[in-house]
């Protein structure tokens, strides 16, 4: 069986180009795909869930609103430091302990019957998740060489991811059903066989090399209270008013502590963050361009959800449903991104899925209090799976690519950081919108007046991902064309496809 290294940064790679994958290698990429899987999961299931929980434990609506802000805060808070202790404290060892707090967490949460610890068993799952997403995406280009390998592997996880959210969704309304506590305790049993499973399958290695580097304890307390800072003030926002003393001094503040990491980090000598690594092109607009498509992506779905619910009337699991055809697409479809990426690049796959986007959100301008399914919000949905499946993997593809083992921890807990923030920020902005036109408790005709705006916001916002976008086709245009194949004879091997073009 093939032996190879996960773990220890700066090592190579020991699955050589045009080699095929093995059980042990097939059995790390499911291991890590169901570890993202959990995330996104645990994020969805919560959702339908709050009404339930507010009537069992007599939740306000400001306190119920942080079983899902907990769980926010502590992911976006934490991803950035997640990722770098990924990279030099070892991958698997990071993975391994971090889902065992979360399997713990997991466990906590079924069982309180208060509400503080319900969000405190919520936040510890956030900080849990913060450790292992960066922690496993970065033994995925750890582990596959870069190019058609790393592309098929990046496409199969980001299946998972997109199809755990999209399945959180459907378990939830079934969930809940049967009593919201069922939607804490589902991730436990999984999360531990996970564990189980990552501690057999993901091959051990030596403590990384510290080469006499210390550990930056100062920007890593800077970064974390910023991006915190930053998560708590956005999510609390539209309860508090976004002009409010609160909102803009949390603002200002985190601001200031922003700028006061990057001095540390200029001036450090082993910095948390490398900013050196944020000057390749393609890294940046892979962290900007996921900021506009996720945040529009779930701010878009906030705004179906209560459509749904709260003018239509559908039931948790049959709004649940609703959403079943774009999961299909992205679970179906995803695999074959990596071919697409090969063929024509990054850039332009991110480019087709955000018009995809575009197009579907600018369809549900449309959508009245009668409007059929198939004719209206299908549409929406078939284009928002066509998107996803396009645009995240590369996503992925595009702000790992070129980064060396030693920082892969680092660029996927930024780009995690740019998704959470995205996600964060847009959706507080298009929450405030729908409840300046009267909450979302509103009457039926209110909540429809209130979605206008709020699609305006959010295709504004996709259109300055498409912006990005565009900017990634035009680096892509003045590439130096590469050159012609040479033809391989039918004897011989063929080796693995060319490396996809990154721009």
């Amino acid at each position: 069986m093939t032996s190879f290294d996960t773990t220890s940064p700066g090592t190579s790679r020991a699955l050589p180009v045009g080699q095929r994958w093995d059980a042990r290698l097939w059995g790390v990429l499911l291991v890590v795909c169901i570890v993202v899987a959990l995330d996104a999961l645990d994020v969805s299931m919560v959702g339908v869930a709050l009404p339930a929980i507010r009537a069992d434990l007599g939740l306000s609506t400001s306190a119920l609103q942080w079983v899902v802000s907990g769980y926010v805060l502590g992911y976006g808070g934490l991803l950035l430091l997640g990722g770098r202790a990924a990279d030099l404290l070892g991958r698997r060892r990071v993975l391994l302990i971090a889902l065992a707090v979360f399997a713990v967490a997991s466990l906590l949460g079924g069982l309180v019957d208060n509400g503080a610890l319900l969000i405190a068993a919520r936040f510890i799952k956030g900080m849990a998740a913060a450790f292992t997403a960066p922690a496993a995406l970065s033994i995925v280009t750890t582990t596959f060489p870069e190019g058609h390998a790393r592309n098929r592997a990046l496409s199969i996880f980001g299946v998972f991811g997109a199809s755990g959210y999209s399945l959180g969704l459907v378990f939830s309304g079934v969930m809940t059903q049967v009593g919201w506590r069922w939607t804490f305790l589902l991730p436990f049993p999984i999360a531990v066989a996970t564990l189980f499973a990552a501690y057999r399958l993901i091959p051990r290695s030596a403590r990384p090399e510290k080469d006499g580097r210390g550990y930056d304890i100062a920007g890593a307390i800077l970064g974390v209270a910023a991006a915190m800072l930053l998560v708590f003030t956005v999510v609390s926002a539209p309860e508090a008013g976004w002009a409010s003393v609160r909102t803009i001094a949390g603002l200002v503040i985190a601001a200031a502590l922003a700028t006061a990491f990057v001095l540390v980090e200029r001036n450090t000598k082993h910095p948390l963050l490398r900013l050196g690594i944020l000057r390749g092109g393609a890294l940046r607009r892979a962290n900007l361009g996921v900021v506009a498509f996720f945040g529009g992506y779930i701010s878009f779905q906030f705004v179906v959800m209560l459509y749904l619910q709260g003018v239509r009337h559908w039931s948790p699991l049959q709004t649940a449903l609703a959403f079943l055809p774009a999961a299909l697409i992205v679970a179906i479809g995803s695999p074959q991104t990596a071919k697409i990426v090969d063929r024509i690049g990054t850039a332009p796959t991110i480019a087709a899925g955000v018009v995809a986007h575009v197009a579907g959100y600018l369809l549900f301008f449309d959508v009245g209090p009668d409007s059929n399914y198939f004719t209206t919000l299908l549409p929406s949905m078939l284009l928002l799976g066509v998107g996803f499946m396009l645009a995240f993997p590369a996503y992925n593809i595009q702000a790992t690519a070129g980064v060396g083992d030693d920082e892969q921890g680092l660029a996927g807990g930024l780009l995690n950081t740019s998704v959470q923030i995205g996600g964060a920020v847009v959706l507080a902005v298009v929450t405030a919108v729908v409840t300046a036109s009267g909450g979302t408790q509103a009457s039926s005709a209110a909540l429809l007046a209130g979605f206008r705006p709020a699609l305006f916001v959010i295709s504004g916002v996709a259109t300055l991902g498409l912006l990005v976008a565009v900017l990634g086709l035009i680096a892509h245009a003045r590439r130096t064309p590469e050159p012609a194949a040479v033809p391989v004879p039918a004897s011989a091997s063929v080796p693995e496809p060319t490396p996809a073009l990154v721009d």
